[in-house]
């Protein structure tokens, strides 16, 4: 292989030639119209064997990926090393010989850019923007093999050593080659980026332009004219004071110089020039088939294109196969599982809800746009979801004052959506409840017993039946309205006696220790594991190093083991099917991994009395009981109160005898879950058996259907599953939106308030009073390690969090709404609550000192 290509031998399919920069320079050649200034790569075969050179760089690549990634001071140390020694090594002759020989051909005294460009480099899911080195108006082949040995090294430097940890990306795996080219001494220069990388937007670009090279822009040195352009038309503009420029000297480099007066207010660009430079992107975005990050130049009225990558930060879009408008609204955030999902788990969950779904970075969301353009039915949708989440309600308000983005249709009829019936009314009856209950546990007994014989395909054609069971029974007329006399219940008390008393979310109280809730008595049920192993000082310092999975085969050699065991055993017999973003069946259940709940066992242990879950629920009860009498007594005061007094009492009987089932119909869904998962990771250990694939996990990167062909087949595509894990990893870092549009634009709401205090973090109130206490951010439940008084802050709570909730005194979040579980547990267990707050636990410090106030919806910050 050649040590140098020119340019315009390359495309994106040599990256691992010639890196990122080089491959993607190299496809912008191609493109008609496009200019690019001439120029070579040096392979990624030289810097191979530049590092063959030193023996020492093995040992040093070694100490690096054994560092810790957050002692920084270290990785700053071997990373310079590694730099030194990479730049000491002389450049063998006839590699030199081979770069001079193509500089020659542009002119060996040509001035030029010299630019880092590395195998894992504007990538669709890694841009490593800025990582590695480029240098400017270079001459001289001296000159120019000196910059190319630094550009081998800034591989190396710290931040993109840190990249790479973070990205999961090896060290070794990563080589890069280095882009010569011809310099350009541009009239003005920047950064266009094809899709608003602030909202998302794909049909609005944006232009950042200077003065000189783009050098100043990137480094910071002056703010940049900003265009923003859509359908062809500059639709806004904020031209800067641009007092510096970065030019380039003579005798090479580049020095900072001042703007005249006179021209520092004139934008760098005309209006016609932006749209032409739009149109140019618009013409490589369509070659890349993505949104793209491209630095120009305009020179001599005529632009150049400098570097494209694609914009990785922007979330994906669904894919719908048309060309119409389309709002959705995230699943996640309803699920309170924003995070991304694997293709098995996406799939699943589609197969088994009850309206489709669409999938973009591995999250789901639904198509509410029918819903939104008929006016009866987007005033009901837009209620259901400000009573839920006000962030979703407002999201979806900002786009429909945009004049012709949702479509206008009627109320019934050809194009408008079908008419929802009414839930009809439900007796207030306790053995309702029972009823369903029951309903559910034959259901899933039949599914346990009749799965047992399956096995091969004739499992998937089983499964595909269970589903049409599984979607039965959420349906059941009598199950939805069971939920909603709760919810609607709730909302009832909480508006009447708001109007009647003056008193703000008084359901909270009137709540408290409501009966058949299986996710708050899920966490009362790990006090009383607690008081099983606290009398037994041995088994508790066993699991205080409990690391195996296998541990509770240990238990039993302890004194008071065996107690302990059974004890957890039980808990895991009826809770061990639950997990954090237990709606992905990929992830592992406590039942897989029971390591999980000690952490919380322990903090039990630490923290409460003996009989602390029957004290707490019965503390809880009365609590209620005292509120409706003095709700009732109150009433009853009122004029009309007797009539008030009653239609309350009706109420409250009616929230406290179906608030708790809103949790069941999860808890049987997961239960059910936990059922298909076993038998499908049976299939999986066939087909490792097969040799047809690496390991039984992987099956988690198909979806349901491919799994099913791959069962059938006895073949799997392994490369599809090493892509599905790249992209996997992408999407963890990514944030979903609660709500997404067609274009690209993703919208999280705001809440428009001003009657909180300057400073304070505003959210939506879910559960009354206040609390101070101690931040403790969690991100991950096994690290909980909870002191008595702490309120938790936190992404989101799912079902799996509740064992917590006994042990905390408030809870922030960042993502919920006002029936979502953590909201319903957090009331079940009389704690201050505050949800929907952005970005709280970047905000909110572990160990600061806050005051959640969940009557009103905010938290302070304490000094």
């Amino acid at each position: 292989m050649p040590y140098v290509w020119d340019l315009h031998e390359v495309d994106e399919t040599r990256v691992a030639v010639v890196g990122g920069k080089g491959a993607h320079l190299g496809g912008l050649s191609r493109i008609d119209g496009i200019h690019v200034p001439a120029g070579f790569c040096v392979t990624t075969d030289a810097f191979r064997r530049i590092m063959a050179e030193a023996p020492s760089i093995d040992d040093l690549l070694d100490q690096l990926t054994r560092l810790d990634p957050d002692d920084r001071e270290a990785i700053r140390a071997l990373s310079a090393r590694i730099r030194r020694t990479v730049e000491g090594i002389a450049v063998p002759g006839d590699l030199a010989a081979a770069i001079t020989r193509a500089l020659a051909r542009l002119g060996e005294e040509t001035a030029c850019a010299v630019r880092s460009s590395a195998t894992a480099e504007d990538l669709p899911t890694a841009s490593f923007a800025g990582q590695q080195d480029t240098y400017l108006n270079v001459v001289g082949p001296t000159a120019v093999l000196q910059h190319i040995s630094r550009c081998w090294a800034s591989l190396f430097t710290e931040r993109a050593v840190t990249y790479r940890r973070r990205n999961g990306i090896d060290h070794r795996t990563v080589h890069m080659a280095v882009v010569v080219q011809r310099m350009v001494f541009p009239h003005a220069a920047g950064i266009l980026f094809t899709a608003d990388p602030v909202t998302g937007n794909r049909k609005v670009a944006t232009v950042d332009a200077g003065f000189g090279l783009g050098e100043a822009l990137v480094s910071g040195l002056v703010n940049p004219d900003v265009f923003t352009v859509r359908d062809g038309e500059v639709v806004a503009k904020a031209i800067a004071a641009k007092e510096r420029a970065v030019h380039a000297l003579p005798t090479g480099g580049t020095r900072e110089v001042a703007i005249e007066a006179q021209r520092q207010e004139q934008p760098s660009l005309t209006d016609a020039q932006v749209v032409r430079l739009v149109q140019l992107g618009r013409r490589i975005e369509a070659h890349f088939g993505r949104p793209q990050d491209i630095e120009w130049c305009l020179a001599d009225d005529g632009f150049q294109i400098v570097q494209s990558r694609p914009i990785t930060t922007l979330f994906p879009i669904p894919e719908t196969g048309d060309q119409e408008n389309h709002v959705y609204v995230s699943v996640g955030h309803q699920q309170m599982m924003t995070d991304a999902m694997k293709p098995l788990g996406l799939s699943m969950w589609q197969l088994t809800a009850m309206m489709p779904m669409h999938e973009a970075a591995g999250r789901l969301f639904v198509d509410v746009t029918r819903r939104l353009a008929s006016p009866a039915s987007r005033a009901a949708l837009l209620d259901l979801m400000g009573r839920g989440d006000p962030l979703v309600r407002d999201a979806l308000e900002t786009v429909l004052d945009r004049d012709g983005f949702v479509p206008s249709l009627p109320d019934t009829g050809p194009g408008g959506p079908p008419p929802r019936p009414a839930a009809a009314p439900i007796e207030t009856d306790p053995a309702v409840v029972t009823e369903l209950i029951e309903r559910s546990e034959a259901s899933i007994a039949a599914l346990e017993r009749d799965i047992r014989t399956k096995s091969g395909p004739e499992l998937f054609d089983f499964l595909l039946e269970a589903f049409e069971e599984h979607k039965r029974v959420l349906s059941d007329p009598l199950n939805f309205q069971a939920i909603m006399a709760g919810m609607e219940a709730t909302w009832w008390l909480n508006d009447q006696l708001q109007e009647w008393l003056g008193e703000k979310n008084a359901a909270d109280t009137l709540t408290l220790s409501a009966p058949d809730n299986v996710t708050s008595e899920m966490g009362l049920a790990l006090l009383d594991v607690a008081d099983v192993i606290r009398p037994h000082p041995e088994v508790v310092a066993f699991l205080q190093g409990v690391e195996d999975e296998g541990f509770l085969d240990e238990l039993a050699k302890l004194a008071g083991g065996t107690e302990a065991r059974d004890a957890i055993e039980t808990y895991l017999d009826r809770y061990g099917m639950r997990c954090v973003g237990e709606i992905d069946i990929t992830r592992p259940r406590w039942r897989e991994r029971p390591t999980t709940l000690v952490p919380v066992i322990l903090d039990n242990v630490r923290n409460f009395e003996p009989g602390a879950a029957e004290r707490r629920f019965e503390e809880g009860r009365l609590k209620a009981q005292k509120k409706e009498q003095d709700v009732l007594s109150r009433l009853r005061a009122l004029p009309d109160g007797d009539r008030k007094a009653d239609e309350a009492k009706r109420m409250i009987d009616r929230v406290r005898t179906f608030i708790g089932y809103r949790e069941y119909p999860k808890y049987g869904i997961v239960s059910r879950y936990f059922v298909y998962k076993q038998a499908l990771l049976a299939e999986a250990e066939c087909l490792v058996r097969a040799d047809v694939l690496p390991e039984r996990e992987d099956v988690f990167y198909l979806t349901f259907q491919e799994f099913r062909d791959a069962v059938r087949s006895k073949q799997v595509d392994v490369r599809l599953i090493q892509q599905r894990k790249d992209a996997f990893r992408s999407y963890e870092a990514l944030t979903p939106p609660r709500v997404l549009t067609s274009d690209g634009e993703a919208l999280t709401g705001a809440y428009r308030r001003d009657d909180v205090p300057a400073g304070a973090l505003i959210g939506l109130p879910v559960s009354a009073g206040t609390i101070e206490g101690r931040a403790h951010v969690i991100l991950d439940m096994a690290d909980a390690d909870l002191e008595a008084g702490d309120i938790l802050v936190t992404t989101y709570t799912d079902p799996s969090w509740s064992p917590l909730f006994v042990g905390i005194t408030g809870l922030v979040t960042e993502v919920g709404g006002l029936m979502t579980h953590g909201a319903v547990i957090a009331r079940e267990y009389g704690l201050p609550a505050v949800v929907g707050v952005e970005q709280a636990t970047r905000r909110i410090r572990d160990g600061q000192r806050i005051r959640v106030h969940g009557t009103d919806g905010y938290v302070e910050i304490l000094p």
